[in-house]
């Protein structure tokens, strides 16, 4: 069965191109995933199709209404026994990592809800959606391009979504590290050499190079991740021989 999302928004005009390219889009064509985009104006009630309305108790901007929302998810969900999960796109969520990637790609369907304006209504947030997601601490306009990132994070993880079908598993953050280095021809370029290793044919010591090379980059560039790392016991040998090259 193909997985379902559907991105209920205001601004279906800033999702339709990119879901239709790339690797989503062949995933589309390919009927891995039906991606739905539902404007929530169309679940308004007001003869003008107002959405927004001012907040109580006062300040500036405007905030989303409930009910156009709450109509819009209540028309969507898939019904008893189906996996489902709702989300709302918000800085107050919590952030997106490969980890929940992941644990959203075992949903059968997902429910992306875009906030915009001053955000939505609290009644939202408590009983129309199952839980909110951050993609970063920094405000955007809405939750659309965040709402894309979920959307193309999740699709990838598909199987049949990638050419590789071992390029999702290698990528940087799906082992909890960062990705070795990539590398094609030509062999020099401007005088910058590929290291020799990829060049040798042997298989085993290309594999310890790039493992390697992901504790180094990693150590360097994302400690913390280490912390949190499944690392082998040939992992932690590589990383005291890495510590004592840069001490050296």
């Amino acid at each position: 069965m193909a997985m379902r999302i559907e991105v209920l928004t205001l601004f279906p005009e800033m999702l339709a191109g990119p879901l239709d390219a790339s690797i989503v889009g062949r995933a589309r064509e390919r009927g891995l995933v039906e991606i739905k985009i539902v404007n929530i104006r169309d679940h308004s009630t007001d003869r003008h199709s107002i959405v927004d309305d001012y907040a109580y108790g006062g300040g500036g901007g405007m905030v989303m209404k409930p009910a156009p929302i709450f109509a819009a998810v209540e028309a969507v969900r898939c019904g008893e026994g189906c996996s489902e999960r709702v989300i709302l796109m918000t800085p107050q969520g919590r952030r997106l990592d490969q980890a929940k990637v992941a644990e959203l790609g075992g949903y059968n369907h997902l429910v992306i809800v875009c906030g915009h304006y001053e955000g939505v209504d609290e009644r939202v947030r408590e009983h129309a959606v199952d839980e909110e997601i951050s993609i970063g601490d920094y405000i955007l306009t809405g939750g659309e391009l965040p709402a894309m990132v979920v959307v193309d994070a999740v699709v990838r993880l598909l199987p049949g979504a990638l050419g590789d079908e071992q390029g999702a598993a290698t990528d940087s953050f799906a082992s909890g590290l960062l990705e070795y280095p990539h590398y094609t021809r030509p062999p020099e370029f401007r005088g910058w050499r590929v290291p020799e290793v990829l060049l040798s044919g042997n298989h085993e010591a290309i594999r310890v190079w790039r493992r390697e090379q992901a504790l180094k980059r990693t150590l360097g560039r994302r400690r913390d991740l280490l912390e949190r790392a499944e690392l082998t016991e040939e992992d932690r040998e590589l990383l005291e021989r890495i510590k004592g090259e840069s001490e050296a």
